[in-house]
């Protein structure tokens, strides 16, 4: 078995860790600290971002609710609500987590408030797509509570529409790959998926979230999120056709700050080098944009593709989190 979502946690992590200290760095500066991307090494200590932590949040909540019977909004909300404001008190919250993530928890920490209230809906920035893969690796997940566990997940902390659909779109990436889908396949099933979901607002997992917003029906906001990922992804593919793997893939598909960005570079990364899935992070960690994100991204697609194995042993055992990665692991190999 070659152990997908084992391949895409530790493949996230991993990620994390090489591009953290890559970020905010533009490429002249990076190559000076790293040497060339082709040879760039896990750092000493592998310390991870927010990016990390906050997938483990996620992964800790849908152990819960799961635990509890199917997932249904009610059962997934409240301990995700709960993990994700314990990582906000946590002390160990000190790896430059994004403003949107700390705004939202801090309205999530009181209890009285709705989550939807709390909700950023100005922001798509890419906080909610970096932590959502755990979503397309839980066995026994229907198409559509996957796609609105996506977007509940991204709303409890940004919810604009682009930020819930590049999550949708991610945590479905992740799916495809760990199914044995093709890389080649991977940008048509994507943009089907998109166009499917166009003006389908997930009322039963999101509520009110799209009243919000200024839009005219939740139907509009939503679209105005998938609209958004389609340009991206038509982006991505237009890049595909003249990839230069020595150049900067920011340049490209975006610098990943934004949610579809990330989700555009980080599937760039993976798919100009799908057989080389350390190579893919490391291009991916040498970028002038959100390179710990970025990275992060590609990492779990990398990993979901080619399992446990295609990441080295000793690269495996200096990451951070490395036990309660590999537990998770373990756990949904064992019963996918």
């Amino acid at each position: 078995m070659k152990q997908a979502a084992t391949g895409t946690l530790l493949g996230l992590a991993l990620g994390d860790a090489m591009g953290f200290p890559t970020e905010f760095h533009d490429m002249a500066s990076i190559e000076a600290k790293c040497g060339p991307w082709r040879t760039m090494t896990l750092p000493s200590p592998a310390c991870v971002t927010d990016d990390t932590q906050m997938t483990l949040a996620l992964a800790r909540g849908l152990r819960t609710a799961l635990g509890r019977g199917r997932l249904t909004p009610s059962r997934l909300a409240a301990p995700v609500r709960e993990e994700f404001v314990d990582w906000w008190r946590s002390p160990d919250n000190n790896r430059a987590p994004g403003m949107t993530c700390l705004k939202a928890c801090s309205l999530l920490s009181r209890e009285e408030r709705r989550w939807q209230d709390a909700s950023q809906v100005g922001s798509k920035g890419c906080g909610a797509n970096m932590r959502v893969a755990p979503l397309g690796l839980v066995p026994g997940v229907r198409d559509d509570e996957r796609s609105g566990a996506a977007q509940l997940q991204s709303a409890l902390t940004h919810g604009h529409p682009t930020a819930l659909a590049a999550s949708d779109l991610t945590a479905y990436a992740v799916h495809l790959l760990a199914q044995g889908a093709a890389p080649g396949e991977l940008i048509p099933l994507l943009r089907s998926h998109a166009r499917d979901s166009r003006t389908t607002y997930h009322r039963h997992w999101l509520g009110d979230l799209a009243e919000h917003a200024q839009d005219h029906s939740p139907e509009e906001f939503i679209a105005r999120g998938w609209d958004e990922c389609l340009d991206v992804l038509d982006r991505l593919e237009a890049a595909l056709g003249t990839a230069d793997p020595e150049a900067d893939p920011c340049l490209a598909t975006g610098a990943g700050w934004i949610a579809e960005e990330a989700l555009a570079t980080g599937l760039f990364c993976f798919l100009m080098l799908p057989d080389d899935p350390a190579a893919a992070v490391r291009r991916a960690a040498c970028s002038s944009g959100d390179s710990d994100s970025i990275a992060c991204l590609t990492g779990a697609f990398a990993g979901a593709h080619h399992g446990a194995a295609a990441w080295p042993r000793e690269w495996v055992q200096a990451i951070e989190y490395g036990d309660e990665l590999l537990a998770f692991g373990e756990l949904w190999d064992t019963n996918a």
